[in-house]
């Protein structure tokens, strides 16, 4: 059996730059556990990451995928993400702290009006290059991004969407890790895990380190988006590629891997009733910014998975904020209400 100590130092071993800030808290939500009547609600702020305004659980990764960067020789990176991708925002806060350019290939067409992670992209100097093109599709036109980077002498590093790669997905054993820890400080028990789920990086990490350390927590990952059946596979493929860096034996399995599919609404990044309703909800019991995008569904699905019944008042379910913040602005008249 592979020890705490043990996964440690396999992680130790993997290059890695100190970008964000981390430990992030793990604290109660007292109150909206009282709200809601049980069971015992956990928050971990990946949000309090602190690399750029809004954290996130990209944050965490570009500390290993900039290492990886910086390790090939690259000085400019490029990805790609929705027009209010956490991901674009966090790969470009992190790739100007390096000194190193950046071009952010955004899905959808140019807005208007610059707003949210956009906004923050573009105070960042990002090369922000907007396109219309299918998901099947990105990976072309990130390829044919990066060869003309290399007939203009760079050096490019191209980074997946989500960073959603064994490398990213190291970030996220390493998190489970941290919160194994802090649950201990804690002298609680973890019961469940309950997360957005979209691109399969942050979950391929979750569940490695989960069956890794034996730790027999349920992770669940509420889905961002509907139609998604290939997001199983791809999760099982991230967690046994991360696997392999670390030197690992485990194998992660699809039935290690648990999607719920039940709150993604008409399509990514559309708001849906329960989502805006929980916004307010966590917002007005806690203090806490839900985003639009991700963590908004994934918290209306655990609290309808409490009205079920699905957990009972001793149990310890444990919320991981992946960020996502900023994209509020860009949704200011979905969420405004009359006062």
């Amino acid at each position: 059996m592979t020890t705490l100590d043990d996964l440690k130092v396999r992680i130790s071993k993997t290059p890695r730059i100190k970008l964000a800030n981390l430990p992030t808290p793990l604290h109660e939500l007292r109150r909206l556990s009282k709200v809601l009547g049980g069971p015992r609600l956990w928050i971990k702020r990946e949000d309090c990451t602190c690399l750029a305004p809004g954290g996130g659980n990209k944050e965490r990764k570009t500390e290993f995928v900039m290492a990886d960067a910086l390790k090939k020789g690259a000085d400019v990176v490029v990805t790609t993400g929705a027009v209010q991708s956490n991901h674009a925002r966090a790969t470009a806060a992190a790739a100007r702290r390096l000194g190193l350019k950046v071009v952010l290939v955004l899905e959808g067409k140019e807005p208007k009006e610059y707003d949210g992670n956009l906004l923050l992209d573009h105070l960042m100097g990002a090369d922000i290059r907007f396109v219309s093109a299918k998901w099947s599709e990105i990976d072309s036109i990130l390829n044919d991004t990066a060869k003309r980077l290399k007939e203009e002498r760079h050096v490019p590093y191209v980074i997946p969407g989500g960073a959603s790669y064994p490398i990213g997905a190291i970030a996220y054993v390493n998190a489970m890790l941290e919160l194994i820890e802090q649950a201990k400080d804690a002298k609680i028990n973890i019961d469940c895990l309950i997360h957005a789920s979209a691109s399969g990086g942050t979950q391929a990490g979750l569940v490695l380190g989960n069956k890794t350390l034996k730790a027999g927590i349920e992770i669940l990952g509420i889905c961002a988006e509907p139609n998604n059946n290939w997001l199983t596979n791809k999760t099982v493929e991230i967690g046994n590629e991360a696997a392999k860096l670390l030197g690992l034996k485990e194998i992660v399995d699809p039935k290690d891997v648990t999607l719920i599919n039940d709150y993604a609404g008409e399509a990514y990044g559309v708001l849906t009733k329960e989502a805006t309703e929980t916004i307010n909800l966590v917002a007005q019991t806690e203090g806490i910014l839900l985003d639009p995008v991700y963590t908004s569904k994934a918290m209306a699905g655990l609290i309808d998975m409490i009205k079920k019944k699905r957990f009972n008042k001793t149990e310890n379910v444990v919320f991981i904020h992946t960020g996502g913040t900023p994209a509020l602005f860009a949704y200011k008249n979905k969420l405004r209400t009359p006062a």
